[in-house]
């Protein structure tokens, strides 16, 4: 099966090694492997800090993952549109009649191989749910979701169980809520509630 892991000549496997030294001189493990699938959206959780984005960088690295990220289209524009590019950015763009989780989609499926990383709080404050585009992303495009993880209590992270969404977001979000109830965020104060939004 095809793998979103990055090919391993030296260089790859040279920067794989020297950063989990140096996570590991931070106090920090990645305590799993990667998935072996071709296209997965990868849940970042919980969210309560800006640390949270270079522990997630350091596991695509010592894992040797590919991950792609979505911002707003204006952040893609000069001087800096290419560097964020470079680094796995997604412009999403607002004014297109095409929304964002079809926008999400379509790029997942032009991919062969592809780590959407999505982070369902949407931001580091607390909020009272999740917002489900992660969900919904999945589904149209057919692949697993992948619950990523952060636990500042033990300083361990990783990839967690792969979740095929089945299309009863409650029944599948209680999969998720289970997982994460003894996950330990950097701000715990911050920590959303891992619940469905109202309807």
């Amino acid at each position: 099966m095809t793998s979103p892991a990055s090919p391993s000549p030296p260089i790859h496997a040279i920067i794989s090694r020297l950063s989990r030294l140096l996570f590991c001189l931070a106090g920090w493990q990645v305590e799993t492997s990667a998935p072996d699938l071709p296209k997965f959206v990868a849940i970042g959780a919980p969210h309560t800090s800006n640390w949270d984005a270079v522990v997630m960088l350091f596991i695509a690295l010592i894992l040797r993952l590919r991950i792609y990220w979505i911002g707003k289209h204006t952040l893609f524009r000069p001087p800096f549109g290419g560097v964020l590019r470079a680094l796995g950015g997604i412009p999403l763009n607002r004014d297109s009649t095409r929304n964002a989780v079809g926008q999400a989609v379509d790029f997942l499926n032009a991919q062969e191989c592809a780590i959407l990383v999505i982070a369902p709080e949407g931001t580091r404050r607390r909020t009272a749910h999740w917002k489900t585009g992660f969900y919904y992303i999945a589904q149209g495009a057919g692949i697993p979701v992948v619950l990523g993880y952060v636990d500042y209590r033990r300083k361990r992270c990783g990839l967690g169980p792969a979740i095929m969404p089945s299309g009863d977001i409650e029944a599948d979000m209680a999969i998720i809520r289970d997982f994460y109830c003894d996950k330990t965020p950097r701000h715990p104060e911050k920590m959303s509630e891992i619940t469905l939004p109202p309807r």
